[in-house]
């Protein structure tokens, strides 16, 4: 799956980020728990640098809950530090002021030893479309500030908040890369909706998400869709899930285009359990990978 989606507003968004960084202490950079490395920003590295950060993996209640655990130890070897959070119902938030104190001491120290009194942690957040940026702010907020939505896109400027003494979050739109060179990122991005559905091809993107939960969940195909196996033949595998889910056409049929749609809500919900789409395990190459050691 090859996609170029690159909009006007992201091109200035990288800019501003470039723009702001310096007027912030600590990076939050903000993830999908289902996808630690496939919705971490390639590009975000090469705007941060060396400035301290905070990799926050949400939605974490929607992720498998050993593979989250797992990554957090895959990241923190290599020196970065890592949190798991579901912002949508505010668990974990304590976590993020706590590591973003324990990165930067170094810093305050040396700010106390020179008389100098530590005001409150400034913090960039960024990440790509749907990552739940706006929902973490509101919750950190206790209120809506940030404008949120299920769906790509929708913070378009920077905005500074306050969440009491502790912490300034300057928020920024999301970025996502101009193109996805791994077909396979380009799938997972799609299938966990960070990628609008508009430009993307709804029965492809359900056969892909069917095959991966025959590698990886087989126990969950079966139960939810009576599914051993995925076969070449998508009009009779579709055809079986349709009947199944009873989606058909005004005129009695199929309806493939339901079908597509069924599926591809399934694996977003919790409809067939907790999911994670990137594994630790599967991680050839460490130097292919984007982790920053």
């Amino acid at each position: 799956m090859t996609i170029q989606w690159f909009p006007g507003h992201m091109a200035k968004a990288r800019r501003e980020v470039t723009e702001q960084l310096k007027l912030v202490d600590i990076v939050f950079e903000l993830i999908d728990a289902r996808l630690p490395l496939s919705s971490r920003n390639p590009m975000i590295d090469e705007v941060v640098h060396q400035k301290p950060r905070l990799l926050i993996l949400n939605k974490m209640d929607l992720a498998d809950e050993a593979e989250t655990k797992r990554w957090i130890r895959y990241f923190e070897e290599r020196g970065i530090r890592a949190v798991a959070i579901n912002s949508f119902e505010g668990k974990g938030l304590q976590t993020v002021t706590k590591a973003a104190k324990e990165i930067l001491e170094p810093k305050l120290e040396r700010m106390r030893k020179r008389g100098i009194r530590p005001g409150a942690i400034r913090a960039m957040i960024v990440g790509i479309p749907n990552v739940g940026k706006s929902t973490l702010i509101n919750r950190l907020a206790r209120k809506n500030i940030a404008k949120t939505g299920n769906k790509p896109g929708v913070t378009k400027a920077q905005q500074w908040i306050k969440f009491g003494k502790e912490l300034e979050l300057l928020d920024t739109p999301g970025i996502l890369w101009p193109k996805f060179e791994d077909q396979e990122v380009g799938y997972k991005l799609a299938l966990t909706g960070a990628i609008k559905d508009t430009v993307v091809n709804m029965e492809g993107l359900a056969v892909y998400g069917l095959r991966f939960l025959e590698k990886h969940y087989p126990d969950r195909l079966k139960e939810r869709y009576g599914i051993t196996a995925v076969g070449e033949d998508l009009l009779e595998l579709f055809t079986q899930i349709g009947e199944l889910r009873k989606v058909y056409t005004s005129g009695g049929e199929v309806d493939f285009d339901k079908v597509a749609e069924l599926i591809i809500r399934d694996i977003r919900s919790e409809y067939l359990g907790k999911l994670t789409f990137d594994f630790t395990s599967e991680i050839i190459n460490d130097s292919a990978d984007l982790a920053r050691e």
